[in-house]
C-alpha cells in the first residue's frame, strides 16, 4: 500500500485545494496537496518537499489530522494528512493544473478524488 502524505493548509481562514492536472491518474479532480511518502523520510518531511517541489512554497507541518485508506483501481493508498502553515514563497503551479484557497464551506463545491473526501467531511463537520 503506497503511503501519502497531504497537507490541510490553512490561510485567514481558507485552505489551499488543488486540481490534478489532465493527464494525472484522477484526472481533473481536487485534492488536498501532498505526494508519495519516499522511504528514507516521514509523513511531515515529504510534505515540506512535496510543497516545495509542486508549489514552490516552505510550510511548517502541525498535528496529525487523521488517515484515509481507498482502494483505487491502480492500487490502495492510505492517506495521511496534517495541518500546515504557510512559512514563505509564492505559490507556482508546478504539477497541478489550477488551485483555490477556500472556505472549509465552499470544500463541498468541489469533486475531490476519493481518498480526500473523508477529509473534506471532516473538516465541513467542524465548521
Amino acid at each position: 500500500m503506497k503511503v501519502v502524505a497531504a497537507a490541510i493548509l490553512e490561510k485567514d481562514g481558507k485552505i489551499l485545494i488543488a486540481r490534478r492536472k489532465a493527464d494525472d491518474r484522477q484526472a481533473g479532480k481536487w485534492e488536498f496537496p501532498g505526494g508519495t511518502v519516499e522511504a528514507d523520510e516521514t509523513p511531515q518531511v515529504c510534505l515540506q518537499r512535496e510543497m516545495q517541489e509542486e508549489f514552490g512554497i516552505t510550510v511548517a507541518v502541525g498535528r496529525f489530522l487523521g488517515e484515509s485508506i481507498y482502494h483505487y483501481d491502480h492500487g490502495a493508498i492510505r492517506l495521511m494528512a496534517y495541518q500546515a502553515r504557510w512559512e514563505s514563497g509564492k505559490i507556482a503551479l508546478n504539477d497541478h493544473a489550477d488551485y483555490k484557497w477556500v472556505s472549509p464551506e465552499q470544500l463541498t463545491e468541489y469533486n475531490f478524488a476519493p481518498a480526500d473526501i473523508p477529509f473534506v467531511k471532516k473538516i465541513t463537520a467542524q465548521g
